[in-house]
């Protein structure tokens, strides 16, 4: 009895054994027909477009740089937010800086996108402030590619011109912005406004949410610094402090000042009421604190002399702000929230915008100071660190913002008084 159940025991895992490699066999015979057929397959999961690049070459220079354009240059001003001689200026000086915005052929041996296209791209996306994919209709370009002209842009647009179009105002600068200060607005010794502005952040990595969003914005933000002149210049920027700090934390993090504490600043003094100050200073709103070099309004004036000069700081503070408005207006990439993730990515765009800013205003014949190759800084050498500690404490010395302030309002009062 035993022996005819064992041997039916061992029939029984015999068959199961059959069965169990039977499923095998057929389970890798199917992965080897699916392992066939996904090799057979590009690896790519977006098909190949072959796109007519240059067809859409062709029609960009016929809408736009053909000697006889389809569109005027008015268009292309509002299309491009620059003359046309100013767009063709900075794609040549890109084309020579680097040889991605050189045409030239790809892995493949056809002949890539050229210049005239990549920057065409790049603006376009600044400008509208649209997804990379947006002008692949237009353009023929893709969106990796779209997007990879703009970055690339706004990288080379700050290494070019950076040293031109975002400097320190030198000693003739000062002077010109001086003489236009005071013939405008009446502030002798002021150099311009200052303040910041958030630019929101769609893409900001969860983890760093908490860093970058402020109770008042409700969402997280990029904050950047500027120095704006009545012209609406931009002599300073600094962008990159996270959203949840204030204009006091981002001031404190700047170099705006670092110059004058080194004592490598041109020579900014001037004189307002019969006193002399050696530094000259910015218009700013009631948060900055008491800065030699500050001038903030009065704000609960109690009599007429300090209610018109509180009127008048005011309205000559407004050229920062206009130059914000005029900013995010020109290059809708700012008034949007940001798209990209890297802090770094940001801070080329910003940078880029100004930089085209100012480049926009010198073309157009707008700019109070004309750049001077040839002109000499005077202090080159940071002075001790015994007198960088002066530079700073006088700097910082709140008893000379109050005796600025007390000056420029006799000053201004005296202007009313002699008209009349």
């Amino acid at each position: 009895m035993s022996s005819s159940s064992s041997s039916g025991s061992t029939d029984t895992m015999e068959a199961v054994n059959f069965f169990i490699n039977k499923v095998v066999e057929a389970t890798q015979i199917i992965l080897e027909e699916e392992e066939e057929e996904v090799s057979s397959q590009p690896r790519n999961r977006n098909p190949h477009i072959e796109r007519d690049r240059e067809s859409a070459n062709q029609r960009l220079i016929v809408d736009y740089f053909a000697d006889e354009p389809l569109y005027s240059e008015a268009i292309f001003r509002r299309r491009f937010r620059m003359s046309r001689q100013l767009f063709l200026r900075i794609a040549d000086d890109l084309a020579a800086y680097h040889l991605f915005f050189t045409m030239r052929p790809d892995a493949r041996g056809k002949m890539g996108f050229t210049t005239l296209q990549k920057c065409t791209a790049a603006i376009r996306q600044l400008a509208y402030g649209t997804t990379a994919d947006s002008w692949d209709e237009y353009l023929k370009m893709s969106e990796r590619h779209a997007r990879e002209c703009l970055y690339k842009f706004c990288k080379f647009v700050v290494k070019l011109y950076s040293q031109k179009y975002l400097r320190k105002p030198n000693h003739n600068d000062v002077q010109n912005l001086y003489q236009h200060h005071q013939a405008r607005p009446g502030f002798p010794g002021m150099l311009g406004s200052i303040d910041c502005m958030h630019w929101p952040w769609r893409n900001c990595p969860t983890a760093w949410r908490g860093m970058y969003t402020r109770g008042d914005q409700g969402h997280p933000t990029i904050i950047i610094e500027v120095v704006a002149s009545q012209d609406l210049w931009i002599w300073h920027a600094f962008f990159g402090i996270p959203g949840s700090n204030n204009d006091i934390n981002v001031l404190q993090n700047s170099e705006v000042f670092d110059d004058v504490i080194k004592g490598v600043a041109p020579d900014t003094s001037f004189t307002v009421s019969g006193v002399e100050y050696r530094c000259g200073y910015y218009l700013a709103d009631g948060i900055y604190p008491q800065y030699s070099t500050i001038v903030k309004t009065v704000r609960h004036p109690a009599d007429e002399k300090r209610k018109k000069f509180a009127k008048f700081q005011e309205a000559a503070r407004k050229d920062i702000e206009r130059c914000f408005g005029v900013l995010q207006q020109r290059w809708h990439i700012i008034e949007n929230p940001a798209r990209a993730f890297r802090p770094k990515t940001l801070r080329y765009c910003m940078y880029a915008c100004i930089l085209v800013h100012n480049m926009i205003l010198e073309d157009e014949g707008h700019a109070i100071c004309e750049y001077d190759e040839n002109a000499v800084e005077e202090n080159n050498v940071p002075v001790s660190g015994e007198q960088q500690d002066l530079n700073r404490f006088s700097l910082h010395n709140d008893f000379t913002h109050v005796n600025l302030q007390s000056d420029l309002i006799d000053h201004i009062w005296s202007l009313g008084q002699n008209n009349a």
